[in-house]
């Protein structure tokens, strides 16, 4: 029997193929639709704002991607000879990696720099937030925290000025350096709470 590469081992055991498939699926149909735009339903003005489709999509990998962080053999990988913190950094930048390659593939279809650029600030942030969600909530419920900001930046993130409001920064444009900084601790955050500790598994995963 041919032995296992542990690196592949590592990746097979936390189910990365299992959701780079639905992943790369989000990542074709937004570059299907590329030249769309969603239209957001504010709720509080008479406003008439929109974001191109692959601004939007970064939320969907970030979510399908941070399912990956539980490992079922949490429990052995404990016990390793060799520290796994440093394993699980080189993970989580190979997955930020994919996140961002799967953001830029509505560049294929037309898709600007500008656009390219803002929906790889979007997957950085939105996938700190489902590290942090993981590690606080539970592995099952990475998307809690990602959808409880993309909810109200949905709704309200549009100000009567037509502009996004200063903590809507998944729909500043590229250019904006706060949105940047913020996406960029969000995932700082997310990694280094990943790395040091295993994200909390969810009842049902501890039942098993």
């Amino acid at each position: 029997m041919t032995p296992v590469h542990p690196a592949l081992a590592f990746l097979r055991c936390r189910g990365l193929p299992r959701a780079a498939g639905p992943a790369l699926l989000v990542a074709l149909a937004a570059t299907a639709f590329a030249g769309q735009r969603v239209a957001l339903p504010e709720f509080r003005y008479l406003v008439d704002f929109s974001v191109p489709v692959a601004e939007v999509v970064p939320l969907a990998h970030a979510v399908i991607l941070a399912t990956t962080l539980f490992s079922p053999m949490a429990d052995l990988e404990a016990t390793s000879a060799q520290p796994m913190r440093r394993h699980r950094a080189v993970y989580l930048v190979a997955l930020l990696a994919l996140a961002l390659g799967l953001s830029a593939l509505p560049l294929l279809a037309g898709a600007t720099a500008e656009v390219t650029a803002s929906a790889a600030r979007n997957v950085v942030g939105y996938l700190g937030l489902a590290m942090i969600s993981a590690r606080l909530f539970g592995s099952g419920l990475a998307w809690l925290l990602p959808l409880g900001v993309f909810g109200p930046t949905l709704l309200l993130g549009v100000g009567s000025d037509n502009t996004p409001e200063t903590w809507a920064w998944s729909l500043h444009p590229a250019t904006s350096a706060s949105a940047m900084t913020l996406a960029a601790a969000l995932w700082l955050t997310g990694a280094c709470l990943a790395a040091t500790g295993r994200p909390r598994q969810t009842e049902r995963a501890e039942r098993n």
